[in-house]
């Protein structure tokens, strides 16, 4: 007994230790908002209990790792905005901790700090229009912008993360980057089960994200790519050396319901590279079969503070970074 009180104690010595933690950041960033920041976040409910794959009552928490539950899945309301956020000056993203594992856009129409304050009052309000932005692309079903999974050629669709062992989240936020980090045990597509790390990372500048895939063993098919919007052409771009390439698409593509545009782009290595393919739902860049490969994703909306209005400033910009990327092997 006087050992479960002393792990219940420890327990939420370390819950209030992370929730101090990330306190200390966002005020710290709020203290200076002229100033450039990144940030990432993780927030869970406490206080409630669980009604089958339902979180019932509680309020939202931050907290820097998470192992999450075996009843977890899409619409549990158990974190907010249902996974990691990643957010800078500029812009936001979130990827779901669950088995979409899609990677989503915050449009921001200040260039201040949002996350704290988005999905507080749950899952419905950050998809309409507020002061700060909102909730811009439409993922359904496909990976979204720049998450991963595996192409399955037999079927031509991407398999994202339906059948896992155990999924651990965690957020660091540092001087001038921040990152997720997780961790996917016995991952199952087709073969064997195997273990996949990834760490996702946003800058206190620019609006891109370097994301890094470790796996426990080599497998054919690992994927990322950019969701393929209907009526909205795909541009490639091939660095002068031929050392990286870029999938892209820009045009009329948010769920805003505005006159505005989006640009979404997914930067690759070359030597990594196998093949593209269109799937029903997906631009897919398919790497070589591989244990480990490192690459970059950015969202642009014209609606963002001295942001990229045009298609032609979009385009300009990513040849910019293709050039960067050639010479320096990372942005």
């Amino acid at each position: 007994m006087k050992l479960n009180v002393f792990k219940i104690i420890a327990a939420a010595v370390l819950v209030s230790s992370n929730f101090q933690a990330q306190t200390s950041v966002i005020q710290k960033i709020r203290s200076n908002p002229k100033a450039p920041f990144s940030y990432a976040e993780l927030a869970v409910k406490e206080g409630g209990k669980w009604d089958g794959d339902k979180y019932i009552g509680g309020t939202f928490k931050n907290v820097q790792e998470l192992t999450i539950p075996e009843s977890h899945t899409d619409h549990s309301t158990y974190i907010r905005y249902e996974g990691i956020g990643l957010e800078n000056n500029q812009i936001g993203y979130r990827l779901y901790l669950d088995w979409r594992n899609a990677t989503d856009i915050f449009g921001k129409k200040v260039n201040t700090l949002v996350l704290p304050e988005v999905g507080q009052d749950g899952f419905e309000s950050y998809h309409h229009d507020a002061a700060w932005g909102q909730d811009i692309l439409k993922s359904g079903r496909t990976i979204g912008i720049g998450s991963y999974g595996r192409y399955d050629e037999q079927n031509d669709f991407v398999e994202t993360f339906k059948i896992v062992k155990s999924t651990a989240a965690k957020v660091v936020n540092e001087k001038e980057q921040s990152y997720a980090a997780i961790e996917y045990k016995g991952w199952k597509t087709w073969g064997d089960a195997i273990d996949l790390a990834s760490k996702l990372t946003i800058f206190n500048r620019d609006r891109f994200v370097k994301v890094d895939l470790n796996l426990s063993n080599s497998i054919s098919g690992l994927c990322t790519g950019i969701v393929a919007i209907k009526n909205i052409p795909l541009k490639k771009g091939i660095s002068k050396n031929k050392k990286w390439a870029y999938i892209a698409t820009y045009g009329n593509q948010t769920e805003t319901k505005k006159d505005d545009n989006l640009g979404m782009a997914v930067f690759y290595p070359l030597e990594n590279f196998d093949k593209y393919v269109k799937t029903k739902s997906t631009h897919t860049v398919v790497f070589n079969k591989t244990k480990n490969v490192f690459y970059y994703f950015l969202g642009a909306w014209s609606l963002e503070p001295n942001g990229l209005k045009t298609e032609e400033a979009f385009y300009q910009d990513l040849d910019q970074k293709l050039e960067i990327l050639d010479k320096n092997n990372q942005l």
